[in-house]
């Protein structure tokens, strides 16, 4: 059996100094069950990380659908490496910011101008401010996840610290329902600013979703924003904005940008993104070449090689093969596979007698003891293998029909070593 000592012992020394003993709520003891889990990974390379323990695990999380080429790919290495010689941050900008915004420019269908940030949630609220900047308004509507600034988690459950006034400004929607979205716009009338969503996140969109969107967003004179902070260069080289053959005013992006250092960027109509010059978008670390240079490899790499269709192939090779496992142990009851084929979810249901945290801590539990690192999606990158996905399979095809029996007898509870995890909080 896998043992978590070492993990165990770090994550109550890091507490003493840092909440939670992480800087990311998803990776932190919130989603991963306590005393059945790693919490400190030493190493990762192509699909495979270690943790302090000195335990591997295949790895489908992909930092968060971060990491879209796979762990310490060499030719990004190569590029950082390179970089480094000359230096990470300047006293002017460096050449590479244009570099890699002409390839966005080049690659994503909206993006006639580019600003870079950080994080993913420096480049939604950018957008949003301004998109606020170009209207005049102050409304925002909102479907799926954006980040954790105020504009934004303020309407989540996960709002304390956030002014009941900003709150007020944010309204969500659910996705696929026109009617849910129009509600929305017409109870504040000339209002809104933006409507800003993941293009696609657990479901595929229905016919005509995006396209009425932008319609319904545009009749009421507001902008439309896609998040496609996992979607971007994931997707399709273009996001999911290529996919779709729906462009947005604007478009943000993180993540896969520069397959997992740290860059994100706004893009978007050029009229639009002038305004740039005028709100406050700025940061000393928005031209840091390491990470520039990492992002002008992973979308050169995105461009020459065949990385989205080895992403969906390896994808749907998983959605295809788990659809069966569940089949043959008649547990659709119980499990459901959704998504995009790179970024897939198994999704757990309540059933049985058990909720599906319950559930889920389980199926959490077991795959770690197995070598598989997932908390419930299939967050492919270049790196996985034909092997690797029947893996993972092959671990399904136990575990599954496990969990079903424990659920048939009323045992998982008793074949649970921790306590059930309980919901951070719902946006998708």
């Amino acid at each position: 059996m896998r043992t978590f000592e070492a993990s165990m012992e770090f994550l109550a020394r890091a507490e003493q100094v840092i909440p939670l003993g992480s800087q990311t709520f998803s990776k932190s003891r919130t989603q991963y069950p306590y005393g059945v889990s790693p919490y400190f990974m030493k190493r990762a390379q192509g699909s495979r990380c270690w943790d302090i323990d000195g335990n591997e695990y295949l790895d489908f999380v992909s930092s968060l659908a971060s990491v879209t080429l796979g762990y310490n790919d060499p030719d990004v290495t190569h590029a950082v490496r390179e970089q480094l010689e000359s230096g990470v941050i300047f006293s002017l900008p460096h050449p590479i910011e244009t570099e890699v915004a002409e390839l966005i420019c080049e690659m994503v269908p909206c993006a006639e101008r580019v600003r870079f940030g950080k994080n993913g949630s420096d480049a939604t609220s950018g957008a949003v401010r301004l998109a606020r900047a170009w209207t005049s308004r102050d409304r925002i509507a909102v479907c799926g996840y954006h980040g954790w600034q105020d504009w934004y988690i303020g309407s989540t459950a996960r709002n304390r610290g956030v002014p009941k006034a900003t709150q007020d400004l944010t309204h969500s929607f659910a996705y696929n329902d026109l009617d849910a979205l129009r509600a929305v716009l017409l109870a504040h009338p000339g209002e809104f600013a933006a409507v800003i969503l993941e293009p696609m996140n657990v479901a595929d969109p229905l016919p005509g979703y995006l396209e009425g969107v932008k319609t319904m967003a545009h009749e009421h004179g507001a902008l439309l924003i896609f998040d496609e902070t996992i979607t971007g260069f994931r997707f399709a080289c273009g996001g999911a904005q290529e996919l779709f053959g729906v462009t947005p005013d604007l478009a943000t992006f993180g993540k896969g940008l520069a397959n997992g250092y740290p860059v994100s960027a706004v893009a978007g109509r050029a009229d639009v993104m002038k305004l740039m010059e005028e709100i406050f978008f700025s940061f000393t670390f928005g031209g840091e070449a390491l990470s520039l240079a990492a992002a002008k490899a992973t979308l050169t790499k995105l461009k020459t090689e065949p990385v989205v269709p080895t992403l969906m192939a390896r994808g749907q090779g998983i959605i295809d093969g788990a659809r069966r496992i569940v089949a043959d142990a008649k547990l659709e009851d119980v499990f459901a596979l959704s998504g995009h084929p790179t970024w897939s979810f198994l999704n757990i249901r309540d059933a049985r007698g058990s909720t599906a945290f319950e559930i889920k801590t389980l199926w959490m539990q077991e795959l770690l003891q197995r070598g598989i690192l997932s908390v419930g999606t299939h967050n492919v990158n270049y790196a996985h293998s034909a092997a690797d996905v029947d893996e993972l399979l092959n671990v399904y095809a136990e575990v599954l029909p496990m969990i079903g029996r424990a659920l048939d007898t009323g045992t998982l509870l008793q074949s649970l070593r921790c306590k059930p995890l309980v919901p951070l909080f719902k946006v998708r």
